[in-house]
């Protein structure tokens, strides 16, 4: 594949190649869709960016989903014809803005939801809200079940400005929970309690994030669930490839890809020289001593992406060996072609660096 490379911009840069996007989020959301999953598109990884989100709406995601309201009030105002949905427990300082910009919000405290209500009231709007039930990730949610179908009995016969809208949960992003039929199955069958104490069927039953997508590839979602809320999963797929070990070949991996400038070529020692104490983040890293290499430095760092080691060099014989603040250290004495000054790296990635570098403003997007 041939080189692009941008003269004319600063790097690094993150180039996001929005056809394959698209290709990915349409076969990750015809496939739910087919089983009876509709998607809430999560667009913070990306830092919300117009031009990405489009995709998922041609794609076919029935909903667009952000924990930021800033990113949500911009897409708004650009024009993005969705219904939104705010996917972080809303603080109090916002709950002006999202009756005013949301259609829907997971939510897991009664207090919260009066103040949705009594602002509601003020603007005159109808709100839909998601209530949260925590299966044992221990992150949002109602853990106690009485609690839970108690308050979701609540606001379906005393705030007369919110909807009821569903019941949800989260599951692997705090305590590593996985997925599984039984606690989705105990969504479900909770779920349909209150639909026993209501009298009627709740629109949705909310199964999760990228991390409930095995339970579909693998038939065995409980049928109640009915919808997922899924960034990494329709982006990039890298997580189901790794961890769970699927064959994500019909997804393209290089939709986001780094692009960093080389600032040094230098034949170094493999181990640091001197007392080792601390890094510039306070750990105390180990070194394998593999003697002198050859070693390119990149004017990109932990600044820009976070996490060195959620990065996959594309040029082969590159080896990722570490970085600072400011700086990639990679490895290339194996490289089959001269590596030199002023050279341009690719680096495709998982979600925690497409997060930090889509949310950096002084890294420059190309759109492709």
């Amino acid at each position: 594949m041939k080189q692009i490379v941008y003269p004319e911009l600063k790097y690094p840069m993150l180039e996001i190649n929005l056809k394959k996007l698209q290709e990915n989020i349409k076969f990750m959301v015809d496939f739910c869709v087919a089983g009876g999953i509709s998607i809430a598109g999560v667009v913070k990884g990306f830092n919300g960016a117009p031009e990405v989100v489009e995709q998922f709406v041609s794609a076919g995601c029935s909903y667009i989903a952000s924990s930021r309201m800033d990113q949500i009030i911009e897409l708004k105002e650009y024009g993005i014809d969705k219904p939104f949905m705010m996917i972080r427990i809303p603080m109090f300082s916002e709950i002006k803005e999202l009756v005013k910009f949301v259609d829907i919000s997971l939510n897991s405290e009664l207090e919260t939801l009066n103040m949705i209500e009594q602002e509601c009231r003020l603007q005159g709007k109808k709100h839909k809200v998601v209530l949260m039930l925590d299966l044992g990730d221990l992150r949002e949610g109602v853990i106690d079940e009485e609690e839970f179908i108690k308050l979701a009995v609540y606001v379906e016969n005393h705030l007369e400005n919110i909807e009821l809208y569903g019941v949800g949960t989260n599951l692997g992003c705090y305590g590593s929970i996985m997925p599984t039929e039984e606690n989705l199955g105990r969504l479900c069958s909770i779920a349909e309690i209150i639909e026993s104490k209501i009298n009627r069927r709740l629109t949705m039953i909310s199964g999760g994030a990228t991390s409930s997508l095995p339970l579909i590839i693998d038939g065995k979602m409980p049928k109640r669930v009915n919808n997922l809320r899924i960034g990494e999963g329709i982006l990039l797929a890298a997580d189901l490839e790794e961890f769970w070990g699927y064959d994500m070949k019909h997804m393209h991996k290089d939709a986001f890809v780094l692009k960093a400038q080389v600032v040094e070529v230098k034949y170094k020692p493999t181990h640091p020289i001197g007392e080792i104490f601390i890094d510039a983040f306070g750990t105390k890293p180990t070194y394998e001593d593999k003697g002198i290499r050859k070693r390119a430095l990149l004017a990109v760092g932990k600044q820009d992406f976070g996490l060195h080691d959620k990065l996959i060099p594309q040029k082969q014989g590159v080896k990722i060996v570490g970085s600072s603040s400011d700086h990639l250290i990679v490895d290339i004495g194996d490289c089959d072609t001269e590596i030199k000054l002023g050279d341009i790296l690719d680096f495709i990635m998982y979600y925690p660096p497409m997060m930090y570098l889509s949310g950096y403003s002084f890294i420059p997007k190309v759109f492709i």
